[in-house]
């Protein structure tokens, strides 16, 4: 076994642990933090790949019926757990950095929580136990929740509480779902369940089992923001810390695929299952680019936009093709690096003018032509605009689309790409083209530097994944290749 994999949540819990316990020593804290955040992407890219299995209790088979159970929990580790947890580590590692350079005293509760969401998706993402996925689940929710309610922004703890008491209907629904699985099954282990599925020890057409595949895709709708749950999942991201928003968008989009992924394995035989997914991802594609349109609150606009882009993700799992849903998972990892670029790009104007309202915003090129650069680059990437990584995931998306016959979805996603180029040139002409407005103060007010580090090592991976897509796309597709 590699035991480096199951280091990946260990590390984070207990950095956060300790970071909270001795938070009164701010130097040893934050020389902690920075370590630990370094470490997280490099775990992730130095371990070989593999299968863990907690308490060294391997798989058992029965002789008499020729089926292998797993007793334990196990961690699976391949190319796709590979890429999305460096990923998640390296944009953890860079807000964390943002955090410390920002603040000279430290808060011991807020860096737990940053340590705790990482560990809590990268679980999401390693474990074949659907119950272990729960727990994580659980404590997931619970740091989103601290992480806005601990941010500086009005009305954030009345966001927060909002959050929660979606979550305390949520949560508890998908835990239904799972007992269902359970009883049909008899297992929490998602490989036991989906052989017990395609093997026909559980009737796929049965009440129960449909029932489950309901509760659980309601827990996987709040999970991912998608619609319903569009308009709370924007409003935790304009209301959390410019780089906590960054993260909590990677939750996200982690717990999105995490769930959606484990879904598809053991509903994939029921056609009614990507026909939900379809409609709820091209709902929101539709939604999120429609309200963001309306926004002046430039926060609230970029949320809207990432729940519209959540909707691409979706529409590629739920076309069920393998190079479908390598379209959706290479879309997710674009808007992981993506969004983060544009909630800290977007962090740092407020930061110089403590202004969110367009309105009330202009002339900024002048003053941080860095910013405007990358920022514009960001948001060409985000609509889809060659030769970047936005475009790539969409174009194999609008593919794929052509592919399974369905040419409307092409044309939709097209458009709606546009409007998002729409929405994103009207922001930023309002923030950084149009006269100042007399009555804004810009003067000697700076960007940090870490800020502007972030956002240009964001960007190159941008560019790079838009030059040499194949980088990640193979390895992506080979993965999907095993679960179908």
């Amino acid at each position: 076994m590699n035991e480096l994999i199951p280091l990946m949540v260990i590390i984070p819990i207990i950095a956060a642990l300790l970071i909270s316990a001795f938070s009164k020593f701010n130097t040893i804290s934050k020389i902690l933090a920075f370590v630990v955040a370094i470490c997280l992407p490099v775990i992730a890219i130095a371990s070989n790949y593999g299968l863990h299995y907690f308490g060294g209790y391997e798989p058992i088979l029965d002789n008499v019926t020729g089926i292998t159970y797993h007793p334990a929990i196990v961690y699976s580790f391949t190319f796709l757990q590979q890429i999305f947890i460096a990923a998640t580590g390296l944009l953890a590692f860079l807000v964390i950095f943002i955090y410390l350079a920002k603040y000279r005293k430290v808060s011991g509760p807020y860096l737990f929580l940053l340590f705790m969401g990482t560990a809590s998706v990268t679980a999401m993402l390693l474990t074949d136990d659907i119950f272990h996925l729960f727990v994580f689940f659980e404590i997931l929710a619970l740091a989103q929740v601290g992480i806005v309610a601990a941010s500086s922004i009005d009305y954030s703890y009345e966001m927060a509480l909002k959050y929660m008491i979606l979550g305390s209907i949520g949560s508890p629904i998908m835990l239904l779902g799972i007992g269902f699985l359970l009883a049909l099954t008899g297992s929490v282990n998602i490989t036991d369940i989906v052989y017990a599925v395609h093997n026909g020890l559980v009737d796929s057409k049965s009440p129960v089992f449909l029932i489950s595949l309901g509760l659980i895709f309601f827990g996987w709708l709040y999970a991912s923001g998608l619609p319903p749950f569009h308009t709370i999942k924007s409003g935790i991201y304009s209301k959390a810390e410019p780089h906590g928003a960054a993260l909590l968008q990677s939750f996200t989009v982690i717990s999105m695929i995490s769930i959606v992924l484990i879904m598809f394995r053991i509903y994939s035989s029921l056609q009614i299952f990507e026909v939900l997914i379809v409609f709820f991802s091209i709902l929101a594609m539709i939604l999120g680019v429609s309200l963001a349109l309306t926004q002046t609150d430039f926060r609230r606009m970029i949320g809207f936009l990432a729940v519209g882009e959540l909707g691409f993700i979706g529409l590629g799992i739920g076309l069920g093709t393998q190079f479908s849903i390598t379209a959706g998972l290479f879309q997710a990892l674009n808007e992981i690096i993506i969004t983060a670029l544009l909630f800290i790009g977007f962090g740092a104007i407020v930061n110089a003018t403590n202004e969110v309202d367009t309105r009330k915003l202009g002339g900024l090129l002048f003053y941080h032509p860095k910013v405007a650069l990358m920022l514009l680059i960001g948001g060409l990437a985000m609509a889809g605009v060659p030769p970047l990584s936005g475009f790539q995931s969409k174009l194999m998306l609008v593919q794929a689309s052509l592919n399974c016959g369905y040419p409307e979805i092409s044309i939709l996603a097209i458009m709606v790409s546009i409007a998002t180029f729409v929405v994103f040139v009207k922001t930023y002409y309002s923030i950084f083209l149009k006269p100042k407005p007399k009555d804004l103060d810009v003067e000697n007010k700076q960007v940090p530097k870490t800020m502007i580090f972030a956002m240009a090592i964001l960007l190159i991976i941008v560019v790079l994944f838009g030059v040499y897509p194949d980088v990640v796309t193979n390895g992506i597709s080979n993965f999907v290749g095993g679960i179908l």
